[in-house]
């Protein structure tokens, strides 16, 4: 009688988290060191693996946190399970665990938070650090030429006409070439189309010019969550999660510009608040803007009783 072949190891689950912050000019990451991995590439989200002790994917994932960083996650969802064929678990997170070569799953999660000063060797982190072509606030990136001409160079090397016109649709619909306008919440469909054409590190680029690298796959899931948070901040008060209990109305502008990476029209932005019924006033001031003194404002928690997709329903960007 044959014998059965040897079934395969179960993958190994990880976890890990895409914590963002804001201060008002600059939306943050918090990052750990993650050793065992090659030059320029110590850098990645806080993770670990799920463990028989955890009761939940979301508790052992706030246990990870909180030993990592000492961080307390607040608002958590989940974003998705990165389960790439070749995805290993060595050196995933600052406590991941080895095993050879057994296949590995991460569930990666969006956590928003105030941000605070972190613990251990954790840092917070600007995202523009891994994305700098995702800054428009001061109109087009100068990286952004250099990275469009390279990806052209690449449609044009295509083995065949169909292909070279399925890359350069490609091209100009994640970064607004050929009249289609820029889509912010394309993040994660232009890291990917970067690195297809093997223009970032982590596809063996030989410069930084598409950002820092991150450790295994944390740079798409980072992307994952910006564009995750980009899209929500139009049709939930998410935002509202990152600031402080109480601000002004130029404050919240600065961080959402800051969130979005582009600019908006102060008179429009206002109304657009006003209209939603997002926030209220309350009985204090102050003068800490520079100016006359600002009447600092509140987020109405109503709202979310009053209809279902209460957000910032930000104008879309047609620059190219």
């Amino acid at each position: 009688m044959r014998e059965a072949e040897p079934r395969a190891a179960a993958p190994l689950v990880g976890l890990a988290a895409a914590i963002l912050a804001a201060t008002l000019d600059e939306p943050r990451v918090l990052t750990v060191p993650v050793a065992g991995q090659p030059e320029g590439r110590g850098e990645g989200l806080p993770a670990g693996p799920l463990e028989p002790a955890h009761p939940t994917l979301e508790r052992g994932l706030r246990a990870w946190v909180e030993r990592q960083t000492g961080q307390s996650l607040g608002y958590v969802e989940q974003l998705y399970t990165f389960g790439d064929r070749n995805r290993r678990p060595g050196g995933e997170g600052a406590g991941g665990k080895g095993n050879g070569g057994q296949h590995a799953l991460s569930v990666a999660y969006l956590a928003l938070v105030r941000e605070a000063r972190p613990a251990a060797d954790s840092a917070w982190q600007s995202w523009y650090r891994y994305f700098p072509y995702e800054d428009r606030r001061a109109g087009r990136p100068p990286s952004l030429d250099a990275l469009t001409a390279r990806l052209e160079a690449w449609a044009e090397a295509a083995p065949n006409p169909e292909e070279r016109r399925r890359r350069g649709d490609r091209i100009g619909l994640t970064f607004g070439a050929a009249g289609s306008g820029w889509n912010e919440e394309r993040v994660l469909e232009r890291y990917e189309l970067l690195f297809e054409a093997g223009l970032v590190p982590e596809a063996g680029a030989p410069d930084s010019l598409a950002g820092q690298a991150m450790a295994v796959d944390h740079r798409r899931m980072l992307a994952t969550a910006l564009g995750r948070l980009r899209g929500k901040i139009k049709y939930r008060p998410v935002v509202f999660e990152l600031m402080p209990p109480v601000f002004t109305l130029g404050q919240l502008q600065r961080v959402v510009e800051a969130l979005s990476g582009i600019l908006l029209h102060k008179q429009n932005f206002r109304r657009l608040v006003a209209q939603q019924g997002l926030v209220e006033e309350t009985d204090a001031v102050t003068a800490e803007t520079g100016g006359r003194p600002a009447r600092l404002m509140r987020f109405r928690r109503e709202v979310l009783l009053e209809r279902p997709a209460p957000g910032l329903r930000l104008p879309s960007s047609r620059a190219g």
